[in-house]
């Protein structure tokens, strides 16, 4: 197969357009935000989990204390009959000595749960700075996570123009290729995944490998409008004064 060396030529920089379309796809299915939002999720539903636990532990204490109250209000209103009874003096000396008795057991009841009131509510208190901390804590994760979102989305239109720009510039380097050229470099392109690459200091510029002495020899007698293949991955190889032939 033959072609204009000036047209050979321009496949380099088809080679290098669709290397940069390469690139931008294996940078859009790579975004670091996309891992650094996987792991800032990873964080947040550990932190949330942290936070449901910390807030049952509340609710926990919120029903222990509501009971204790209860039973506070309970012993008041027992004590404060009983005292009525006392003060009334309608009741016979057995019946006093009772209520004086009971009045007294009333009395340590009611301190005891007071002081274990208070006890809860001390415990409950610590762990309600627990969930505080726990609930401020998947918040900054989330306000990270939308932060880097925001960044991510930026990426993703700087990608979406630089695709636009480099298909814009393969279509105008397809448009002045040879047909059969173009279809070679594509048969290529599909069976190696580069079409062409500049032949320098004996190495292929598709496959970066160093080419044998004799087909250097073979290639340095070829026309120059002979298209010429790597012996080694079979791209085009182009030669310019750069080859060294």
């Amino acid at each position: 197969m033959n072609a204009d060396p000036a047209a050979q030529r321009q496949l380099l920089d088809l080679a290098d357009v669709d290397a940069e379309i390469a690139r931008l796809a294996h940078r859009l299915r790579h975004l670091p935000e996309d891992v650094e939002i996987a792991e800032l999720e990873k964080a947040a539903a550990a932190e949330h989990d942290e936070s449901v636990k910390v807030s049952i532990v509340v609710e926990d204490f919120d029903r222990d204390i509501k009971k204790l109250e209860h039973e506070v209000d309970q012993t008041r209103l027992r004590e404060e009959k009983d005292r009525a009874l006392l003060q009334a003096g309608t009741v016979g000396a057995k019946q006093l000595r009772e209520l004086e008795h009971e009045l007294g057991s009333l009395e340590r009841r009611q301190t005891a749960l007071e002081d274990d009131l208070l006890e809860l509510m001390e415990k409950r208190e610590a762990v309600q700075l627990d969930q505080q901390r726990a609930e401020a804590a998947v918040n900054a994760t989330r306000e990270k996570i939308e932060t880097v979102q925001r960044r991510r989305e930026e990426s993703l239109k700087d990608v979406e123009v630089a695709r636009r720009r480099t298909a814009g510039q393969r279509e105008d380097l397809v448009g002045q290729l040879p047909g059969d050229l173009y279809s070679e470099y594509e048969r290529r392109r599909s069976a190696s995944g580069v079409g062409a690459g500049l032949l320098r200091a004996r190495r292929c510029g598709a496959c970066r490998l160093e080419l044998d002495r004799g087909f250097l020899d073979r290639v340095g007698k070829a026309a120059p409008e002979s298209v010429i293949h790597c012996d080694e991955c079979g791209a085009i190889l182009v030669r310019t004064n750069e080859s060294g032939l």
